[in-house]
């Protein structure tokens, strides 16, 4: 079926059946879609040290890079994996950092299941803890599950933080899910009521811009290509505007993905660190 037509299929089924599509969306925002990894990327994998680490009802795989004192953690984005930042990590080698990855809940390695933003979330504050880091990378939606893990533990300190794209307002996400999917306002409204059941923060309060006003970073990069497709610059530059000690670089030519395998992006990630 056409996407277009796809839409409009799903408005008038919104419209008649508005507790069932509710769940339909529902279910597009808590079971990610694993894609597959470049050959590239499963030869980094298999470069790591490897551990399965229990969390709630998941098996998290972790991945550990020996390298020297500094260490630093990597946050992937939702749909995405710890294979994701193969070329940094690589890129981190040569500088003698120890690297730390994970897949997320019912992400890449890790088993699978319904999760959500605050499994996530969670599961970054434990691992910032268990591997005693205060350097972090994270792309696109790892921003926002890392910044409000900060948020929620005010004693973590964070010596160094890059966020190659980051999102702003958790509403914002749900407005794209409603949009891609082509359900009515009424429908994206029990969406959200069914989301603030499984937070004590309501959604409209889910920013990366009121976050980081409130968490324990010493310094922090938002490398954001101006051409993103998937999340505006607008937003980053929200959540930079609001963010003490925080720069912000502007680029083009990455879209979303390749700004993780771009030489010029991972040079400025080994300067800023």
């Amino acid at each position: 079926m056409p996407k277009q037509l796809k839409k409009r299929f799903i408005r008038g089924l919104s419209t008649l059946f508005p507790k069932q599509v509710a769940s339909f969306a529902y279910g597009q925002l808590t079971n990610p879609q694993v894609k597959k990894l470049r050959p590239h990327e499963l030869t980094v994998l298999e470069k790591a040290q490897k551990e399965i680490f229990p969390f709630k009802d998941f098996s998290i795989q972790l991945y550990k890079w020996q390298g020297g004192q500094n260490s630093i953690l990597l946050i992937h984005g939702w749909e995405g994996q710890a294979g994701n930042f193969a070329d940094i990590i690589e890129k981190l080698h040569t500088q003698n950092y120890t690297i730390y990855a994970f897949d997320a809940p019912s992400h890449g390695f890790s088993s699978h299941g319904k999760t959500s933003l605050f499994d996530f979330t969670e599961l970054v504050g434990v691992l910032i803890r268990k591997f005693g880091v205060s350097k972090l990378i994270s792309h696109s939606f790892g921003g926002v599950a890392t910044t409000y893990a900060l948020f929620t533990n005010p004693d973590l300190v964070i010596e160094k933080y890059i966020l190659l794209t980051t999102p702003d307002k958790f509403s914002e996400r749900i407005a794209d899910v409603s949009q891609q999917v082509g359900i009515t306002e009424k429908v994206k409204h029990r969406l959200i009521k069914r989301l603030e059941t499984e937070t004590p923060i309501p959604i409209q309060d889910l920013n990366v811009s009121e976050f980081v006003k409130n968490i324990n970073v010493a310094k922090s990069l938002i490398i954001h290509d101006k051409n993103d497709r998937i999340i505006p610059i607008h937003r980053a530059k929200n959540v930079h505007k609001n963010w003490k000690n925080c720069d912000f670089l502007e680029i083009e030519g990455t879209g979303h993905f390749r700004i993780l395998r771009t030489d010029f992006v991972l040079e400025k990630i080994i300067d800023f660190l």
